[in-house]
C-alpha cells in the first residue's frame, strides 16, 4: 500500500517530536514517538543497544546534564518496506549546554499503530569523518 501524503507528513512530525519531548523533560510521553519495545541502537557510541522505553528513559535520566539541551532533526527521507515497515533516515544535530554541537544519522524503522505510527527501532549513527572517508581515488561503497 502506498504511503499517502498524510502518512509522510505525520511520520516526520513523529521523528520531529523526539526532540521537542527530550528537550522539555517530557520521557514519560516517549510513548507517542516509540513502541513499548523500542530498540535504540547506540552502538556507534559505545552504548550497545536499550532495548524498551523503561531503559531508555533511564538512559537519558543517568545522562542527565550531559544531554543535549537542544535536539535538532533535518533532511527527512521516507522510504517504504515491502512488509509495510517504513525506513527512515534523517540528520540530527545536538546542541549541548557549553555550545558545542554534535552530529547523527538517525535510522527509524516506523510501524503504523492503530491510527498513527510509531518508531520500532532507531539506530543512531556518529558523524565523525566528512565524506565518510571518501578520498581522492577511492570510490563511493555501493
Amino acid at each position: 500500500m502506498a504511503l499517502t501524503l498524510e502518512d509522510r507528513l505525520a511520520i516526520t512530525e513523529l521523528i520531529a517530536l523526539h526532540g521537542h519531548l527530550v528537550d522539555e523533560g517530557e520521557l514519560d510521553r516517549l510513548t507517542e514517538v516509540f513502541t513499548p519495545d523500542v530498540e535504540y541502537d547506540l552502538t556507534d557510541f559505545g552504548q550497545g543497544t536499550l532495548t524498551g522505553l523503561t531503559q531508555l528513559t533511564d538512559a537519558a535520566l543517568a545522562l542527565g546534564a550531559a544531554n543535549p539541551v537542544a535536539h535538532h532533526v533535518t533532511n527527512v527521507v521516507i522510504e517504504e518496506l515491502a512488509d509495510g515497515r517504513i525506513r527512515a533516515r534523517s540528520k540530527g544535530l545536538g546542541i549541548k549546554a557549553d555550545g558545542s554541537c554534535g552530529s547523527v544519522t538517525y535510522v527509524d524503522t516506523v510501524v503504523r499503530v492503530g491510527a498513527g505510527w510509531r518508531i520500532t527501532r532507531r539506530r543512531v549513527e556518529a558523524r565523525r569523518v566528512p565524506l565518510n572517508g571518501l578520498t581522492p581515488g577511492t570510490s563511493a561503497p555501493l
